[in-house]
């Protein structure tokens, strides 16, 4: 069976190309990197959130942060621990700009690109300051084959 991380991560790279467009939520009309995290978890492990109100800079995440936090998500403690297929990775990405990635396969992570205006996969390591990584939580039949 399949891990939720890894149908996480399968998900997101079915969005590779996908025009960027943001607070979009439809793959026809553009999605930015909210909309593929919340895509992502939804269709990969059944997880909905709701990331509150957000522009393109921010000055406070603390929203978007505890509904992650709430989430059937896991904060993984150390930023620098290697990243697995799924995890959603929070990164600064300039002054009051945020960004959201999600860990594939083979060191790459997939997001929205603004000024590309799609949505990519890039190689590692990422160029950005971590600053949470959060990992969809297993569910209970993930847990049951491994005993």
């Amino acid at each position: 069976m399949i891990q939720t991380g890894e149908a996480v991560a399968s998900f997101a790279e079915t969005l590779i190309g996908t025009p960027f467009r943001l607070h979009g939520r439809d793959p026809k009309t553009g999605i930015d990197c909210v909309g593929v995290v919340i895509m992502s978890l939804a269709s990969g492990a059944g997880i909905n959130i709701d990331p509150g109100s957000y522009d393109l800079r921010n000055l406070d995440i603390s929203s978007g942060c505890l509904a992650a936090d709430s989430a059937n998500l896991i904060k993984v403690a150390k930023r620098t621990e290697p990243t697995e297929p799924g995890d959603i990775i929070l990164v600064k990405s300039g002054p009051a700009a945020f960004h959201l990635l999600i860990a594939s396969f083979a060191d790459q992570f997939i997001h929205a690109h603004a000024g590309l205006r799609r949505v990519v996969s890039m190689p590692g390591p990422l160029r950005w300051p971590v600053i949470h990584i959060w990992r969809p939580l297993r569910t209970k039949s993930e847990l049951v084959e491994e005993t």
